[in-house]
């Protein structure tokens, strides 16, 4: 079997990591209202769920919430501050870290791991932990972490999401239907697929968009960049004169008329110029939104490591990295 095809095997089994975190989750039992805010912590593949969760629960949950991808705790990480940390393997030493600080901070920690060092940490701390399971690359694995993310703040703010996730998991039981949808969209874009991939988001996707870049690059080795309107329209905009060597993806929703009059004008502009757009165009920003939109670009993402012919398991420059970091300790 070959490595891209293992890709595609474990893509399939989304809903049953959305049904195993489901089944595994427990309450926290924590009351937001003896904190202050709120830190996820994450790097890479471990990481994108956290800033998935944030734009989504923003206006649903009135702590403060920072995602935090480095070395480091923001200085006002204290016993008021709720820490949640994801490591699929459990040994991303950026998350090790901010576990030390936040146990130095006196923070809340929950952890989110399928093992390894930090699992023994918590454990040894006696905190709670959701557990994954091993057997994947940590990029195919965020229906685990996203779901148990959604259960989690779902429960600060009193917002069951069960029912939701179990529809969703349901729709992705139909995986070959995402695989289509996404061979459409890599139909559409033959002809430019040697051009970089620039996503255009509302500020509800951006984290969405920030996902699928990230497959784009591990998984095709290709460039992929995210820009976020209305900020996008204040500067990089500049740029789009003439047919641009670019590939443009929209993900947005109806969520500001103002925004989408943004979107509407941006489209016109870039396709007078020939440029190609693929507009995923939504009306509701929602659970099941999210959830589908990621799935359907991840099988994209593979059908275009296909086409280009790279290895869509492996990432040979990622590992050269951190044996680098691992021989200058």
């Amino acid at each position: 079997m070959s490595n891209n095809q293992l890709q595609y095997d474990a893509l399939s089994k989304f809903s049953y990591q959305i049904r195993f975190a489901l089944e595994n989750f427990t309450s926290h039992g924590i009351d937001i209202s003896n904190y202050n805010n709120i830190v996820i912590g994450g790097l890479g593949g471990s990481g994108i769920g956290g800033s998935i969760v944030k734009g989504f629960m923003t206006d649903k949950i009135k702590l403060p919430i920072e995602v935090i991808s480095d070395y480091h705790l923001p200085a006002y990480a204290d016993h008021k501050t709720i820490l949640v940390l994801g490591s699929y393997s459990g040994n991303t030493e950026e998350t090790l870290t901010m576990f030390e600080l936040g146990k130095l901070a006196q923070c809340k920690i929950l952890v989110l791991t399928s093992g390894g060092k930090l699992k023994e940490l918590a454990e040894k701390e006696g905190l709670k932990i959701y557990p994954i399971e091993g057997g994947f690359q940590p990029r195919m694995a965020l229906g685990y972490s996203l779901t148990y993310l959604l259960l989690i703040f779902g429960e600060f703010v009193d917002i069951n999401y069960i029912e939701d996730l179990n529809t969703i998991a349901s729709s992705l039981d139909h995986y070959d239907d995402y695989l289509i949808a996404a061979e459409d969209i890599y139909k559409s874009t033959l002809k430019h697929l040697d051009k970089k991939t620039v996503i255009v988001t509302d500020a509800g996707f951006e984290a969405v968009g920030i996902r699928f870049a990230q497959q784009i690059q591990e998984n095709a080795k290709a460039e992929a960049f995210v820009c976020v309107v209305p900020e996008a329209n204040h500067n990089v905009i500049e740029s789009y004169y003439g047919q641009v060597p670019s590939i443009f993806v929209f993900i947005h929703a109806d969520t500001n008329e103002r925004v989408s009059q943004r979107f509407e004008f941006l489209r016109s502009m870039l396709e007078v110029e020939n440029n190609k757009i693929i507009d995923i165009h939504v009306e509701e920003y929602s659970v099941h939104t999210i959830y589908e939109i990621i799935y359907r670009l991840d099988y994209y993402s593979l059908l275009v490591a296909d086409y280009k012919g790279v290895d869509a398991l492996n990432v040979p420059n990622i590992m050269e990295l951190k044996g680098f970091l691992d021989d200058v300790k």
